[in-house]
């Protein structure tokens, strides 16, 4: 999932050219809204590595521009799904987390309730959380604490709902009470009718610009990340009329992790880079950018503020894991539903 932070981003393919840092460079391809640009800059200073960012608003769009031939990535941060999806497709390079000395500050809780990559040679997770839905308390005062609020007609062009699959149809299995990883057809059908009846309701399907529209007053309630939404208004005042919560029927829950890709050329500043952002004090301040969980145990020794959620809040959700050739009865509902946009 699913961030979104500023930084000066120029395609890689120009950067080859540019001068690297003392200590060599490292190409990041990283979600939109993830890393604070101040913890960029902080690892460039210690380490002399120029850090190279290019930004992605799914792992759809990672998967295809890595499996469309884009060269010249060392790091990127699936979801748990796609890690096994890269694993099968043989795109990650072994990680020995013997080489990350701050491994040891990650929840083991969280490690051993990964569905995914289960001997933990390819991934080091970065983030758990969810998404949820986002409430202006200041445009909508009475709504259920539900997806069944975009069924709401009287507030219809207010609202978006998440550009990705796997995540609009997960809440809408999760709505119905089935699985987020549902593969029965019957169940997917009804997920697909219900989510025609929120598109009827909704402005557009958006990943990558609903924070800045909600920011703005367009859309009143989203389908989203609070680390998104919270990045863009900085306002207490007007962070006390936002209103975030995971539905009461539950919904999908991520983990998103750091994997080096096969043919990296940086592997050593790669992993520089995944220990410098597991240290602690580091690891704090993307805590407090974006009000995340968090899954690094010593951080929380050093994080100024209160996440948006706890983990109490997603006993009901499900992590979206890798359904394999199913994923093409998915594609098909999906373009089904996307169709006329």
């Amino acid at each position: 999932m699913k961030r979104y932070f500023f930084i000066l981003v120029i395609p890689l393919i120009i950067l080859f050219g540019c001068k690297s840092g003392k200590n060599g460079r490292l190409y990041f391809y990283n979600w939109t809204y993830y890393i604070p640009n101040e913890v960029i800059k902080d690892f460039e200073k210690e380490y002399e590595v120029k850090v190279y960012v290019d930004l992605y608003s799914s792992n759809e769009e990672m998967f295809a521009k890595l499996k469309a031939g884009a060269k010249g990535y060392d790091l990127t941060m699936p979801s748990g799904d796609y890690v096994s999806i890269m694993i099968k497709e043989d795109m990650l390079n072994e990680i020995d987390s013997n080489l990350i000395p701050n491994y040891k500050y990650i929840d083991k809780r969280m490690i051993d309730k990964k569905t995914f990559d289960t001997d933990n040679k390819y991934s080091i997770p970065f983030m758990v959380g969810a998404s949820g839905i986002v409430v202006n308390k200041k445009y909508v005062k009475y709504y259920p604490r539900s997806m069944d609020i975009f069924l709401r007609s009287d507030l219809k062009g207010r609202m978006s709902l998440l550009d990705d699959m796997r995540e609009v149809l997960g809440i809408a299995l999760k709505r119905l009470g089935y699985s987020v990883n549902s593969i029965n057809i019957d169940e997917l059908n009804e997920a697909k009718e219900l989510i025609l009846e929120w598109k009827k309701n909704i402005q557009k399907f958006d990943a990558e610009a609903f924070a800045k529209s909600f920011s703005l007053g367009n859309f009143w309630i989203v389908q989203g990340y609070p680390d998104a939404i919270f990045q863009e208004i900085e306002n207490e005042a007007e962070r006390e009329k936002i209103d975030f919560f995971i539905p009461k029927e539950g919904g999908t829950m991520y983990m998103d992790n750091f994997v080096i890709l096969k043919n990296a050329k940086n592997i050593e500043n790669a992993l520089k880079f995944i220990n410098f952002i597991h240290r602690p004090d580091i690891y704090a301040k993307i805590l407090d950018e974006f009000l995340f969980l968090g899954i690094n145990n010593e951080a929380i020794k050093y994080r100024k503020t209160t996440p948006a959620y706890t983990f109490n809040d997603l006993e009901k959700c499900e992590f979206i894991d890798d359904i394999g050739e199913n994923i093409e009865l998915y594609n098909t509902i999906w373009e089904s539903i996307r169709i006329g946009d």
